[in-house]
């Protein structure tokens, strides 16, 4: 079984699930969550493949950031579909969106949002730590 076979079976219950080699990571966290707070905490993750429910062009630039090699989404927006062509990550999904929309269902995806302009890894990045730092701002 291959690792993103594997992660796909392991999906159920998690909003992502990242393998390697029999390894698995998951976590129950939304949005790009998860994928910040690996990189936050240090963990390597390259090679690894990943199952995420959606997938936007956050997320998807946060995968190649960490070296993900194959994608499973159960929803992936176009601007998503992009960028792991643009950097040669294979990937599948179930369902194709034009966009992410946000958790109101008022507009598109506040990360979405925030990197549309952008294709450079390292530039998304900081783009969305500060948007994060900018929302959590607001809620406090």
């Amino acid at each position: 079984m291959t690792d993103l076979q594997t992660a796909k079976n392991n999906l159920e219950g998690h909003t992502v699930c990242l393998c390697k080699d029999g390894k698995c990571l998951f976590s129950e966290k939304r949005g790009i969550a998860p994928m910040m707070d690996f990189i936050a905490d240090g963990v390597d993750l390259s090679g690894y493949s990943v199952a995420d429910l959606v997938v936007g062009k956050a997320a998807a630039l946060l995968f190649v950031k960490c070296g993900i090699k194959r994608v499973f989404a159960k929803t992936i927006s176009e601007h998503a579909k992009r960028v792991l062509e643009l950097y040669g990550v294979d990937y599948e999904y179930d369902s194709l969106t034009e966009k992410i929309i946000n958790r109101d269902g008022t507009d598109i995806c506040p990360m979405e949002k925030a990197v549309l302009g952008c294709d450079d890894v390292e530039e998304a990045y900081l783009i969305l730590q500060n948007k994060l730092n900018d929302l959590r701002n607001k809620n406090i």
